[in-house]
């Protein structure tokens, strides 16, 4: 080897014809080790007292998350339509006040002129029933009544969408906070082995190459904190906007595996029964159906009553009061004979809507088993992508003590050990994503067959039942005030 050149760092160099070994770098001996230390205690589980955990999270988006709550108020002003409907049953009431004040004046023969002034009023009460509308009103209830259970399927829905946007928020908080630390600790010895490869140039151990080499993977350590940092601060909004409250340090959480099923056909079997997307478009065939019947009710006859009392007061400045006061009861039969076509073009519109919710519940069943398939394989594919990257954890580990050891006796140099720990960062940062994306497959599964709520998660909180508000107004025959007093 020619005198002018340096040999790698860590190997046999050549001064005045003698060869002699270079020193291990110290920062190879001393801060790689206390590195791997330091990482490891950073991407440790915090102490359960000082972190919050995801029940307390999916316990507080389930009480304050606006979306869910958003959807629990049109839920409620659907119960209203039962309400609506059952008012065909009963009577309507009105009463009526009409005041008078007539002027008249009458020319006499001499041209003498009579004037006087008539004061009165009509009071009026009337009562009217529907008696027969052509089943109408019975078909109003029962379509009512069926989008009231449509809609608690759509409310459950949301409730399992909500559930699974906290927890991936959740984690993805987890993930980024340790994917920071990670890099923190990257960086720093990546610093503080810059700082021993600029010692070692100024004792003509190494060459300036080296020391640029130190400083690139220094830059590109700081570009890749200020990244994860980023991406972090992105995951805490996400997670305030989802949870209502922002992060502090979240604990670690484990999947959910004991509430899935055991196979992929059990899977899209539950799926079938159970998510809530089928169970919906179910009852949306049965409002399509009474919607049939309701419109046929046009071309049956109407028979309806009215009761009343009609009062009629009159007052003749002139000649004195008078009145009437009368009590009446009518029937009227009205038969439908031609109105142009329109019922009978509702009806078929009607079956043809009936036909287009039969065809959209086909394709929400196929959905819905196309969403269990793709939850049970990307569930499967984490558990071994996760048990993967701990091997490449392992692998790593074991390869950067190697190239350490190796270094120590002059066969390896700087830069390869920093290769060597850069890959083991990388390797920790895969694993990190690994337990995320394992954790959120198991909810999406979860979600995917129809159980992700609060029940089945055993949360610790009241719950949200909506058939008490629907019992509360559905035989309300007046008040204007909601149940809550709004």
């Amino acid at each position: 080897m020619e005198s002018s050149q340096r040999a790698p760092a860590g190997r046999t160099t050549e001064r005045g014809g003698t060869t002699r070994p270079s020193r291990a770098p110290r920062g190879v001996r001393t801060g790689v080790s206390v590195g791997l230390a330091v990482l490891a205690l950073a991407l440790a589980a915090p102490s359960p007292a000082a972190a919050q955990t995801l029940q307390n999270a999916l316990v507080r988006a389930y009480q304050t998350n606006p979306v869910l709550n958003a959807e629990r108020a049109r839920q409620r002003g659907t119960d209203e339509n039962v309400s609506i409907a059952l008012s065909g049953y009963r009577p309507q009431i009105n009463a009526g006040l009409t005041p008078s004040l007539i002027a008249l004046r009458d020319l006499i023969p001499g041209g003498d002129t009579e004037r006087a002034t008539l004061r009165g009023y009509t009071a009026q009460l009337t009562i009217n029933q529907v008696l027969f509308n052509g089943f109408r009103t019975g078909n109003q209830v029962r379509q009512a009544e069926s989008q009231v259970l449509s809609g608690k399927e759509a409310l459950r829905g949301v409730e399992q969408s909500v559930l699974l946007d906290a927890v991936t928020a959740y984690m993805n908080v987890v993930a980024n906070q340790s994917l920071v630390e990670a890099q923190r600790v990257n960086l720093t010895l990546l610093r503080e082995t810059l700082g021993t490869t600029r010692k070692r140039l100024d004792a003509g151990d190494v060459t300036p190459t080296d020391v640029a080499q130190a400083e690139a993977r220094v830059a590109r350590g700081t570009a890749d904190l200020n990244n994860a940092e980023v991406n972090l601060a992105i995951a805490q909004a996400t997670y305030e906007q989802v949870i209502g409250a922002p992060p502090g340090r979240l604990a670690p959480t484990e999947p959910i595996d004991r509430l899935l099923p055991k196979s992929r056909d059990e899977s899209v079997a539950r799926a079938r029964r159970e998510n809530p997307a089928v169970t919906g478009a179910t009852y949306d065939i049965d409002v399509a159906q009474y919607a049939i019947k309701i419109a046929e009710g046009a071309l049956y006859p109407t028979l309806t009553a009215q009761a009343g009392l009609q009062r009629d007061r009159n007052t003749d400045t002139t000649l004195g009061s008078k009145g009437t006061d009368q009590a009446f009861l009518t029937g009227n039969l009205n038969i439908p004979i031609y109105d142009g076509g329109q019922a009978s073009a509702q009806v078929r519109q009607s079956k043809e809507v009936l036909t287009q919710t039969r065809i959209v519940l086909d394709r929400v069943r196929t959905q819905t088993n196309t969403a269990a398939v793709a939850a049970w394989v990307t569930h499967e594919g984490a558990k071994i992508a996760l048990s993967a990257a701990e091997s490449e954890v392992r692998a790593a580990n074991i390869a950067l003590q190697g190239v350490q050891r190796e270094a120590q006796a002059g066969q390896r140099t700087t830069l390869e050990v920093l290769n060597s720990q850069q890959d083991l960062t990388q390797a920790r940062s895969r694993l990190i994503l690994a337990q995320r994306d394992r954790v959120v497959a198991s909810y999406t599964l979860l979600s995917a067959v129809g159980r992700l709520d609060h029940k089945s998660l055993g949360l610790g909180t009241p719950s949200y039942e909506p058939q008490v508000h629907y019992q509360q107004v559905r035989d309300a025959w007046h008040g204007v005030r909601t149940p809550d007093g709004q």
